[in-house]
């Protein structure tokens, strides 16, 4: 057994009281490497934000459980050596299981989330439950999930969403005793959030999606005042970084996210954290095909890697000051 707080890590439990306080979403970004590590402490450094690194099931399985605790535990480190001891969360993205769940926190994450939106409610509310009872045990805090998001990200896919019944929420809350809530208000994961027969084009042609169900929001706040809310799939699909890869050899047709001003709206209100991992994805690949294009010799990764990093920290600096409104907040 690892305790969080023996690598340097902090739970969301204050930073979530003081994010709804201030009316800003704490910044959550998944990361499977060490340059996406590298970008997002750098990011949040510069602009003296907290940060949620988030870790998916895929991406343990990919950089291997013990290496991503000394991973956490260095990025902790690299912030004070760049001259500001920013809050650093680990926390588990999507989990689906209780045992998945009890590992983590045993390997030093700080808050896990149970993920059981897609199981009949009462299964949800047991499952969620069992966590929680497990991880409060650690002062570990958790993250539960009400509705369906759709769309592909990692290990979790969906077809179609609903929506979160704003009904259900204060009983969730009440009998599992989760730190935050996960709801579904239009959101989806991956870079197809939408498809072009759901949006609309503006004057420029551009596929515009429908908007966010503040509706749904404003509900969920009534019932459960002052309780942080958490968004999934904000990804807002930068286009030129969809033409960047579309230029160097990739196909990425009608790729649609989630306009940054609706994001920037919902920071405001009850949510407290945010999760943007797809527009990651696609800046970093972007930079990597707009490299190998243009040096078609070049094998050294690092010549790759490290403008995909660079890319990255400047993407996750604008999505901190002008999305999340979470710099200078740490």
């Amino acid at each position: 057994m690892v305790s969080y707080k023996e690598l340097g890590l902090v739970n969301t439990r204050e930073l979530f009281k003081k994010a709804f306080a201030g009316k800003y979403a704490i910044p959550a970004f998944n990361f499977n490497n060490m340059e996406q590590m590298q970008a997002i402490i750098q990011a949040c450094v510069e602009t003296k934000s907290p940060v949620i690194l988030q870790v998916s099931s895929g991406a343990r399985k990919y950089a291997n459980q013990t290496l991503l605790r000394y991973m956490a535990q260095g990025a902790c480190e690299y912030a004070k050596e760049l001259g500001f001891n920013v809050p650093v969360v680990l926390h588990l993205d999507h989990g689906d299981s209780f045992e998945l769940c009890k590992s983590c926190i045993e390997y030093g994450f700080s808050s896990v989330m149970i993920d059981g939106s897609a199981l009949p409610y009462e299964k949800n509310v047991e499952l969620a439950a069992k966590v929680v009872d497990y991880a409060h045990k650690y002062d570990v805090t958790v993250e539960g999930e009400l509705g369906v998001l759709a769309g592909i990200e990692d290990e979790v896919s969906h077809e179609t969403h609903s929506y979160t019944r704003p009904e259900e929420v204060e009983d969730f809350v009440k009998k599992t005793g989760v730190d935050s809530l996960a709801i579904s208000i239009g959101t989806s994961h991956g870079a197809y959030k939408f498809k072009p027969e759901q949006c609309t084009r503006n004057a420029e042609g551009k596929l515009v999606p429908p908007p966010l169900r503040f509706d749904i929001l404003k509900e969920v706040e009534k019932r459960i005042p002052g309780f942080p809310i958490v968004l999934h799939g904000s990804s807002s699909v930068p286009q030129q970084y969809v033409d960047i890869i579309n230029a160097n050899g990739g196909k990425l047709e009608a790729a649609v996210g989630i306009p940054e001003e609706q994001l920037r709206q919902a920071a405001e209100s009850a949510v407290c954290k945010i999760n943007i991992d797809s527009d990651g994805r696609l800046a970093m690949t972007a930079a990597v095909r707009e490299v190998l294009a243009k040096k078609p010799a070049e094998f050294d990764p690092r010549k790759y890697l490290g403008p995909a990093r660079d890319e990255l920290k400047k993407l996750y600096m604008h999505k901190i000051i002008n999305v999340l409104g979470s710099a200078n907040k740490a």
